[in-house]
């Protein structure tokens, strides 16, 4: 073998191997990335749902106030299921018109 060519393809193997060791750090650090994203939303999440929890019997208290206390329901849930059609809910946004 010719020792130009030789020296071309040692540095072409060099060369391989470094682009190969940039590309791993590339795959590691979008691994990373990916990890702290899911946390990052997940914590998100969470607190919201956390937020929603002690927060709903707040809320169930002063939809209770508004509407004179006329849903049957002691929380939001509650007066959410009560609400399946249009005339109830109609209704208690009368309700709520009513004591403004």
């Amino acid at each position: 073998m010719e020792p130009e060519i030789k020296k071309l393809l040692v540095e072409s193997i060099e060369i391989s191997k470094e682009n190969n060791q940039l590309l791993q750090k590339l795959v590691n650090a979008q691994k990373r990335a990916n990890i702290y994203r899911i946390v990052y939303w997940g914590i998100i999440i969470l607190s919201t749902f956390g937020a929603y929890y002690f927060i709903q019997p707040l809320l169930g208290n002063l939809l209770n106030v508004y509407t004179g206390g006329v849903s049957s329901g002691t929380n939001v849930g509650d007066i959410f299921k009560n609400l399946n059609d249009k005339k109830q809910t109609q209704d208690l946004i009368n309700t709520i018109n009513a004591i403004k």
